[in-house]
């Protein structure tokens, strides 16, 4: 774990898991590297609630500049740099997200599904409906610098209250 990462105080991190520089795993996260291993890239935010999980042999690889939002679970798969997994989203077994991709809050993407880079997909099982324009790639693609400043704030300002 790189040392100017943070995590939160109620995350829980298991097994054989790395996380890159100035990333962050926030309140009630899980990570679970029990039976394969997790690596995180740099500058990703994983936010409240999530559980990220793997099969034997079936590891989970999150790039670079990605975030992940609150309640996604995402399980054995591969998600390229400068994602955006929505709110309550599920990316099953083996399924790998394309570069700049943004996947809708809820949607479910199914064990193995190829999601080809700059792809919006939504929907329960999820379904690709078109190509991100430009202008909405780089407007998702704050959200990691928007985490990334949060953190700092959270970091500096917790306190422990005693009872």
């Amino acid at each position: 774990m790189a040392a100017n990462t943070w995590i939160a105080p109620t995350a829980v991190v298991i097994g054989d898991v790395e996380i890159g520089e100035y990333s962050s795993i926030w309140w009630n996260t899980i990570l679970r590297g029990d039976s394969d291993k997790i690596v995180i890239g740099k500058h990703t935010n994983i936010q409240d609630n999530c559980i990220v999980h793997m099969n034997a042999n079936d590891p989970v690889y999150i790039g670079n500049y990605v975030s992940i939002a609150h309640s996604a679970i995402v399980h054995a798969c591969t998600i390229h740099d400068g994602v955006l997994i929505g709110m309550g989203a599920r990316v099953l077994d083996r399924a790998e997200i394309g570069e700049g991709s943004l996947i809708g809050a809820g949607a479910l993407v199914p064990p193995r599904m190829k999601v080809p880079p700059r792809s919006l997909v939504v929907g329960f099982p999820g379904k690709i409906v078109r190509e991100l324009s430009e202008e909405e790639v780089k407007k998702h693609q704050q959200t990691w610098l928007i985490y990334e400043n949060r953190w700092k704030t959270h970091y500096s300002q917790m306190r422990v209250i005693e009872r």
